[in-house]
């Protein structure tokens, strides 16, 4: 049998947005507005959508991934904690993901809000470890592009 292997990676992603930093946060803060850009996924189908959005609290999501990804069929869950939050400025989560029930990885995410003369910036770092089976660096930060992707959809509506 191989021996298990653990694969780090740390990568920051950054977007400017022509909105205040109230308007950011109150999109990742409000169920309603953080499932709209998080939780709707186009190759899988939601099953399960919580959050409780305090220092603390849980965000839970649960998908059917649909046809055309590896492991089509099968449930992809994500459960996060939130560790630190500062009204306006930052938000830090710590979380697991698995597929099938299996842990695939483990992360800790920080979004900075910074305010500009125009809006505010965003900085986004993500560390995680990947587990046998992951999806892996590549994949996740292609993720979180795409997310913050709809993130800015949903802020210009």
């Amino acid at each position: 049998m191989p021996e298990p292997t653990v694969l780090h990676s740390t990568f920051v992603l950054e977007r400017s947005f022509p909105v205040s930093p109230e308007r950011v946060f109150a999109a990742f803060a409000d169920p309603a507005q953080k499932r709209r850009w998080f939780a709707a996924g186009e190759t899988s189908t939601l099953e399960h959508y919580e959050l409780d959005f305090r220092v603390g609290g849980k965000e839970k999501v649960s998908s059917k991934l649909g046809p055309g990804t590896p492991v089509s069929g099968l449930i992809c869950a994500s459960d996060t904690t939130y560790e630190v939050i500062v009204p306006n400025r930052r938000i830090v989560f710590a979380g697991t993901m698995s597929i099938a029930a299996n842990v695939i990885s483990a992360s800790l995410g920080t979004v900075e809000l910074l305010p500009t003369a125009v809006g505010v910036d965003l900085i986004f770092t993500y560390q995680s470890a990947f587990f046998e089976g992951a999806d892996g660096p590549a994949m996740r930060e292609a993720g979180w592009r795409g997310l913050l992707d709809k993130l800015a959809e949903v802020l210009s509506q």
